[in-house]
């Protein structure tokens, strides 16, 4: 087993073009050869050689040709993943060469979720910014179900939020922050507001504000609802938009959980209020997340570090 896998290393090593690695990530994207080969200027004859050259330098297959073009095997699915991995990195590194050119030093290109995108991520950079005033930092905000692919195929260096509990955990290694909770929050004119000890059935009648239907914190409200007596909403909004949730919580009597990390502000600014209820789920790490064989760059590593000094100050 080690002699095979020597054998191809010193082969991929020797041998492996990056002309071949883009035939292959594009036959993966338009599934046939004939397109793949015209995206990049070349012949079918000569792409079909190109990917055979691969099959014989891996020892594996990499495509099955079916009547509906080529279907990637458990093999092609991999090499695809890593080519796209190294065409991320190469950009990367080239970003990173014109912020340096440019007088920035060095990039950083962060995936946050919405539990960390309104105190946490800001806090980071503000700690960040003062110890590297020239860093470039790229901010995407999305779920768990847009971001973690990204993570993976190099797009981006991190993904700050809440934990991921079941998904890409073998591929991903992360690191926890603190514990974070899920408040009911409605807007100031909500009939619910004054009342003390709210009980389940006195908010069965409004809506509700939901995340999406990808992410862990709507599979437990779900799970919750059907506990109670098949219990649904007569208005259901999903939406991970803090702005558009805080816009909506005051100006209709809706109900929105949202994590404590990112409503706390606007509770005590009498934006939103705290519903007298306790969420009965939703409690969770709030961490960050990097793909388990990589290596931060310069400038990731500094704000993982500021990220950790953000947290820090945030529990002091």
């Amino acid at each position: 087993m080690i002699g095979r896998q020597s054998r191809i290393v010193d082969r991929a090593l020797t041998r492996l073009k990056l002309r071949q690695l883009r035939l292959l990530v594009a036959v993966g994207v338009h599934g046939n050869i004939q397109n793949a080969a015209r995206e990049l200027g070349i012949s079918q004859p000569a792409a079909t050689k190109m990917i055979q050259d691969l099959e014989l330098d891996f020892e594996v297959k990499l495509f099955d040709r079916t009547n509906r073009g080529a279907v990637p095997t458990v093999f092609g699915e991999t090499l695809i993943r890593h080519g796209r991995l190294i065409f991320a990195q190469v950009s990367n590194a080239a970003q990173e060469l014109d912020d340096l050119n440019e007088g920035n030093s060095g990039r950083v290109v962060v995936g946050t979720l919405l539990a960390a995108s309104t105190s946490l991520i800001p806090a980071t950079i503000d700690i960040l910014l003062a110890e590297r005033p020239n860093v470039a930092v790229k901010i995407i905000e999305g779920t768990n179900k847009v971001l973690m692919p990204a993570l993976l195929s190099g797009e981006i260096d991190m993904v700050v939020g809440r934990l991921p509990s079941h998904r890409h955990r073998d591929k991903i290694k992360q690191e926890k922050l603190f514990e974070d909770r899920i408040l009911a929050v409605v807007g100031a004119q909500h009939p619910l507001v004054n009342l003390a000890d709210v009980s389940f059935s006195q908010i069965k009648p409004f809506g509700w504000i939901v995340p999406p239907l990808e992410t862990t914190l709507r599979r437990q409200v779900d799970h919750f609802f059907v506990k109670q007596q098949q219990y649904a909403p007569k208005v259901t909004i999903e939406s991970v938009s803090y702005l558009t949730n805080r816009a909506l919580l005051q100006m209709r009597d809706l109900i929105g959980l949202m994590p404590s990390e990112v409503v706390s502000p606007d509770i005590a600014d009498g934006r939103l209020a705290l519903l007298d209820w306790t969420v009965p789920f939703g409690h969770g790490p709030i961490g960050v997340s990097l793909r388990a064989d990589d290596e931060l760059s310069p400038a990731g590593r500094a704000f993982k570090a500021a990220l950790r000094q953000a947290a820090e100050a945030r529990l002091s």
